[in-house]
């Protein structure tokens, strides 16, 4: 596992779909129990920082979603 504040910086990049499967993963993981406590933090921050990624896709989504039935979406788009 990658530090904490490597791991958390990075998940602005990914996808709705890269951050959901890993969260899953994570979420699989912490299941299982980690090893140390350490680890386990480390787990807990990077599926925070996951979820929050997610959000925002979703809360994204929502938001094209309400433009386009108010009529407030381009053609182009």
């Amino acid at each position: 596992m990658s530090a904490p504040t490597e791991g958390v910086a990075d998940v602005a990049g990914l996808s709705f779909e890269q951050a959901r499967d890993e969260l899953v993963r994570v979420v699989a993981e912490l299941e299982q129990g980690a090893p140390t406590l350490e680890h386990s933090l480390e787990l807990w921050e990077r599926g925070e920082a996951l979820a929050a990624r997610c959000e925002e896709w979703l809360l994204g989504a929502k938001r094209r979603l309400d433009e386009a039935r108010s009529g407030g979406g381009s053609a182009d788009a």
